[in-house]
């Protein structure tokens, strides 16, 4: 580098601290103008754009108080000629990283200032290991193995998952709809536990499977799901709560622990889904009634490769499953949802208004109800009972999340309405017409002519 190129650096150092290097700025004045400079590009003398970190810029604040524009020339590296003059050194230090990965670039470079009388930088040697694959992160992570895992015993492990199904007609749309299988799995005895399309992917269809499934199979200890939105949200975490049901999510990006979900779908797919979409399928309630005898008749009857067994019979080998309380299943599916108590002693619920105790003006409550009947809540407030909401307006008689009813259709009336109106309008403006009063006209012979003939 010449002099002319390194005077032209260091002024170009010299105006990207400037304003940082004003002996008036205070410390904290002094990084948020160091932060600033290095968050924007600067014109280098070579005609690049260039970015530099916060400590280079503060290193060059602090060469510049202690040697002024001097300071801010670029040095010669120490070891430019120790690069090129001594290439065995990298092989070394490429032998010294493999002998123990953990062996850091400053170590690295410390053995071989003693063994050979030559400085090489640690930011070099960091550079060039990296460069060849050796950097210590890569070293020191083991390839990751998968076990196989499986439940011990029945209801220990259920994995839940949504498969997306065929188009199907839905009675309260004018178009299909696509349906979606919501499906959980035993992991030891590879049961289908339950399963049902549904018209929505949310969190009521997540919810309405599960209870299913644990009427009809037990309580299960862990649900194993991912992060999708029927099974991240706070009420099935506040279902599993009250059962005492553990609920695990699955790494973001991690397939792995869901094998037997994804068997599960793709046998689903090609021996249950392609039958139905050959038929046809005419209506959602259709394919949960040919789905729900698929399951039981073909599904969880068949010998399981891995177990040399079917997944009923498994299944039934682990004894009668436990049971869910009755009051404990009501209250778990129950809907949980804080509202504060405005001063005129009420709250609202999904466009709903209902009147509370007015002791609770002002305080936070809790509101738990059954999302399939907003006309009945209970208030908690600090989690004891505090009453019951009493309805003043209901708009909404189930919550938004849960399928409505199908009004039925109106019996026709036969009323004209219009045909009405017009009749009123004609009798109102002409009146009765009586023809015995209508004068005769004779137009005669002339009529052509345009003469009107006299009435007679």
């Amino acid at each position: 580098m010449t002099d002319d190129q390194a005077e032209a650096i260091a002024l170009h150092r010299w105006a990207v601290i400037a304003e940082a290097a004003n002996s008036r700025l205070g410390p904290a004045e002094r990084g948020r103008v160091v932060r600033a400079a290095a968050a924007r590009s600067h014109a280098h003398p070579d005609g690049s754009q260039r970015r530099y970190s916060r400590n280079t810029l503060d290193r060059w604040v602090r060469a510049w108080r202690a040697g002024g524009l001097e300071a801010l020339r670029p040095l010669e590296r120490a070891d430019a000629g120790a690069v090129r003059e001594h290439p065995e050194l990298f092989e070394e230090a490429v032998a010294l990283r493999l002998e123990l990965p953990t062996r850091s670039a400053a170590g690295i470079a410390e053995i071989l200032w003693h063994r050979h009388g030559v400085r090489v930088a640690e930011r070099t040697l960091r550079a060039q290991l990296r460069r060849r694959g050796l950097h210590r992160e890569a070293l020191a992570a083991e390839p990751k193995a998968f076990g196989r895992y499986e439940a011990e015993r029945p209801n220990e492990r259920w994995i839940t998952d949504v498969l997306v199904g065929p188009w199907a007609p839905h009675p309260r749309v004018e178009s299909s709809v696509r349906a979606k299988l919501f499906l959980i799995v035993d992991d030891h005895s590879r049961l289908l536990v339950h399963g049902r399309f549904m018209a929505a992917e949310n969190t009521r269809a997540g919810q309405d499977v599960l209870r299913a499934a644990i009427v009809r199979r037990g309580l299960p200890e862990v649900l194993y799901a991912d992060n999708g939105a029927p099974f991240a949200n706070a009420m099935l975490a506040r279902t599993c709560a009250v059962l005492g049901i553990r609920l695990v999510h699955s790494a973001p990006y991690s397939p792995q622990g869901r094998g037997k979900q994804e068997r599960l779908n793709r046998y689903i797919r090609e021996r249950f889904l392609a039958e139905a979409t050959h038929v046809g399928i005419d209506s959602l309630d259709e394919l949960n009634d040919r789905f729900g005898a698929w399951a039981e008749q073909v599904a969880n009857r068949r010998t399981h490769a891995e177990t040399a067994m079917t997944p009923e019979a498994r299944f039934a080998a682990g004894g009668p499953p436990r049971a869910a309380e009755p009051a404990r299943l009501v209250e778990a599916f129950r809907w949980s949802a804080q509202r504060k108590v405005t001063r005129t002693a009420s709250v609202s619920l999904d466009g709903n208004h209902y009147c509370v105790d007015p002791a609770l003006v002002g305080r936070r409550v809790e509101l738990r109800f059954d999302p399939a009947d907003l006309a009945a809540i209970e208030v908690f407030a600090e989690g004891r009972p505090a009453g019951l909401a009493t309805p003043l307006v209901i708009g909404r008689h189930t919550h938004k999340a849960v399928p409505q009813a199908a009004r039925p259709a109106p019996e026709a009336t036969g009323v004209d309405y219009l045909g009405l109106v017009a009749a009123a309008h004609e009798a109102e403006t002409v009146g009765p017409i009586s023809f015995a009063d209508v004068p005769l006209f004779d137009f005669g012979d002339d009529a052509g002519d345009g003469m009107v003939g006299a009435a007679r």
